[in-house]
């Protein structure tokens, strides 16, 4: 079996977020072989493909080195680069039937474009944030995730949380897992519009270096924010730093960004 991992929302490679991708199977492995496999990677994700039917159709899961995940955006981007660029694939756009139901991958010029559903967050108090956070937000928001939003870009650049508390206090305020990003207006003559992170404990990820399904939550706070449906986000990762370009249209967001293939391996086990 071969696998790929590739840095998504990369402009080059050893930037944005490295994913493996497995190549498509006929039949889903057990779960937990998945889980395990996914662990030796000890990537943020690792995804799995299933071929279907239609040659440009696939069903698509995704687990973290902790678990399985519902939705996650730079594996699904990897998927597609590998399957279009990897793979030749010869087909306008993939589509892939996952547990936050179907999403697809096309090319958009020199980017990838992914259609997923748009999570609009709420304005809300979430208890202990800035303690755990060691900041005070400006504004709190909730969907999925608890998006604490920063005064300015230097500090979203410095945050450094208490992982243990901030997983606890978003968990229990979100009813599901304690997953956190904050956000903040660039500085003026950045070439974007917003810079973010996103610290994941209970996904069993620390600092997630470019989020896809993050942005599913920032991309109509911001729109709705700066007036206007397409937004810039920089993720500042230290030392790396994803890169992605949103448009919010009613319940989807489409993301678009770039990827590179840092390694073309072969599995020597199999399911």
């Amino acid at each position: 079996m071969r696998q790929w991992t590739v840095d998504a929302f990369a402009p080059e490679p050893f930037k944005g977020n490295p994913a493996c991708v497995v190549e498509p199977m006929d039949a889903w492995p057990d779960a937990a072989w998945m889980q395990r496999l996914a662990a030796e990677n000890n990537q943020a994700e690792t995804a799995f493909l299933l071929k279907t039917a239609d040659p440009a159709r696939f069903g698509l899961r995704w687990f973290t080195p902790a678990l399985e995940v519902p939705l996650c955006g730079h594996a699904t981007l990897a998927s597609g680069h590998v399957l279009l660029a990897e793979l030749g694939l010869d087909v306008t756009q993939v589509i892939f039937d996952t547990q936050s139901g179907p999403l697809t991958v096309r090319r958009s010029g020199g980017l990838y474009e992914m259609d997923f559903p748009a999570q609009p967050p709420k304005r809300c108090e979430v208890a202990g944030l800035a303690e755990a956070l060691g900041v005070q937000p400006v504004e709190v928001w909730a969907s999925n995730y608890v998006i604490a939003v920063l005064a300015d870009e230097a500090a979203v650049r410095a945050v450094t949380p208490d992982l243990v508390a901030l997983e606890k206090v978003a968990g229990e305020h979100t009813g599901s897992r304690g997953n956190v990003g904050v956000a903040a207006l660039a500085d003026a003559g950045r070439p974007y519009d917003v810079v973010d992170r996103f610290f994941a404990p209970g996904s069993g990820i620390p600092e997630d270096p470019a989020t896809g399904s993050l942005h599913c939550i920032l991309a109509p706070l911001f729109a709705d924010k700066l007036g206007r449906p397409t937004v810039t986000f920089h993720q500042a990762y230290p030392g790396r730093g994803g890169d992605l370009e949103c448009e919010h249209r009613g319940d989807r967001v489409l993301l678009r960004g770039r990827a590179a293939t840092v390694v073309d391996g072969r599995l020597r086990v199999a399911p």
